[in-house]
């Protein structure tokens, strides 16, 4: 007789009605912080997989994805993008890919919630590892705290926030993104990520909307990340001045990429009809 195997999978429930599952391997970290339960399991599929209160964050795989239109579509808009605060963020992937810019002088992450930047280190050295550049600075406080104090100090400002329960409500309402307006240097941009367009049409729109009345120009892109609901992400941007729209391909810095490139870099506005429907 057969030797009865266990098999192991990890299931995040996205909606009610839906969820994705990965085979898992073992159990890395657990813990119980003063915000949220923080897990890192080892997946088959995607190698290491961060986890926030049983949602995942990021995994070994596919995160380049994520982090990299994140940063790259702002920074790439931005003629001189020198100071750089990244909200959220604490795995330090968008931190990465901003310091890929020869013009960053600073780049300021702002995490509540220390202990995830510590297991990222731990567990992600691929994403976490530039957390150590000395251009970096890390702050441990509240980000809608930290803006409130922030005037006119940031070229670009990333909001890299978790799904909107819990700490991070706050990140995606019209306040937040009025202080991070008055944050914003004069030629300022912001990105904003902003869910998936299938389960979180209602607080796309909404952002849309409120980015749209603060900013000059407002723009909704979008990308796939495999392990995030639906697998199409949406991003709003915010800009003061600059049009993504309007940049010289030629000229657009060429950092090293798994995704973004400038040949894509106006393609990405490019949505579908369904998706469209939310700026309007």
């Amino acid at each position: 007789m057969d030797k009865l195997q266990m098999e192991l999978w990890f299931t995040e429930k996205q909606t009610p009605d839906h969820g994705i599952t990965s085979k898992v391997v073992r159990t890395l970290h657990h813990e119980e912080t003063e915000y949220q339960t923080v897990d890192v399991i080892e997946t088959r599929q995607f190698g290491n997989m961060l986890l926030l209160d049983g949602m995942v964050m990021t995994t070994d795989k596919d995160e380049f994805v994520y982090h990299e239109m994140i940063a790259h579509v702002a920074m790439n808009t931005h003629p001189e993008p020198k100071d750089v605060l990244v909200i959220g963020g604490g795995d330090g992937g968008a931190i990465r890919e901003v310091l890929k810019y020869p013009t960053v002088e600073t780049a300021t992450l702002v995490e509540i919630d220390e202990r995830v930047i510590e297991v990222a280190k731990t567990y992600f050295p691929s994403i976490a590892g530039a957390l150590d550049d000395p251009r970096v600075r890390i702050r441990i406080e509240d980000g809608i705290r930290y803006v409130e104090k922030a005037e006119n100090a940031y070229d670009v400002i990333l909001v890299d926030s978790t799904e909107p329960i819990g700490p991070a409500v706050g990140l995606f309402k019209r306040e937040f993104y009025e202080r991070i307006f008055h944050a914003l240097r004069r030629d300022g941009i912001m990105v904003a990520q902003t869910e998936s367009p299938w389960f979180n049409r209602d607080l796309i729109a909404r952002v849309y909307r409120d980015i749209a009345d603060l900013f000059p120009i407002a723009r909704l892109y979008t990308a796939s990340v495999p392990t995030y609901p639906s697998g199409l992400w949406s991003f709003t941007l915010g800009s003061k001045v600059y049009d993504p729209l309007e940049v010289d391909e030629i000229k657009l810095h060429r950092p090293e990429t798994k995704y973004y490139t400038p040949e894509i870099h106006k393609a990405l506005f490019a949505l579908p009809k369904y998706v469209a429907e939310l700026t309007k």
